[in-house]
């Protein structure tokens, strides 16, 4: 009777696999299918944002490449700009020198006429000094510069034309310009020359005729306060 059982049992387990294969049933995929839609939905994103980075650093390096251009306009309009400026500077020191070769051409010239009856003295310090002397002394004296030119080489002087009106009926005034050049010589050595247009001055603004020597000692005078000054230790 048992064994029976056993029969049936076994009988009742195989009819039922039988069955299993003659409908053809197999195990459930639904959630490996599922999973997967999940992963291709999370692929497409990450190839969307891969996308859209790659165009916004596209954009980013249009950017920086005219930046970039526009940096490298912008130095070489600053360097023409400084070459430009550089060359006027040079044709502007070319016309200084030019005009500088000039006047001291025109006062070599100029001076050789005017120095004729001057005074003159060779002074044994450079030009720089002896003209900062004699600034000095023409001020001291009340005497206004109408005309100053400086060169490396030369200097001249023309001062206004100073007037003392007499005091009196008897005592004579005086009017006097000066004209001053100073010439550069080797071993520190400038040349002086000084030349007066003195005249007499009566009452009314007569005016009277004085001699040569005494216009000559009017040079003399301030030749002498020139060399005076250029003595003492405080003016040099």
């Amino acid at each position: 009777m048992r064994t029976e059982t056993l029969l049936v049992r076994w009988s009742l387990q195989v009819g039922f696999l039988l069955v299993l294969v003659a409908f053809g049933c197999t195990p459930d995929d639904s959630p490996f299918r599922a999973e997967n839609e999940v992963l291709k939905r999370q692929v497409l994103k990450q190839e969307s944002l891969l996308s859209s980075l790659q165009d916004g650093n596209k954009v980013m390096q249009q950017q920086i490449d005219l930046l970039n251009q526009e940096l490298r306009d912008a130095r070489s309009t600053t360097e023409a700009a400084k070459n430009e400026a550089k060359h006027q500077i040079e044709q502007y020191e070319l016309q200084l020198a030019e005009t500088k070769r000039m006047i001291a051409s025109q006062m070599t010239e100029s001076l050789k006429v005017e120095e004729k009856g001057a005074q003159s003295d060779t002074l044994p310090r450079p030009m720089p000094t002896v003209a900062k002397v004699v600034e000095d002394a023409l001020a001291r004296n009340g005497y206004h510069l109408k005309v100053s030119v400086k060169t490396d080489q030369r200097a001249v002087y023309v001062t206004e034309r100073k007037i003392s009106n007499p005091a009196s009926l008897e005592v004579t005034g005086s009017r006097n310009q000066y004209l001053i050049s100073l010439q550069a010589l080797p071993d520190s050595l400038t040349k002086l020359g000084v030349k007066a247009e003195f005249e007499r001055v009566a009452q009314g603004g007569r005016i009277l005729t004085v001699s040569h020597e005494e216009t000559s000692e009017i040079e003399r005078r301030l030749i002498n306060e020139i060399n005076k000054a250029l003595d003492s230790p405080a003016k040099t």
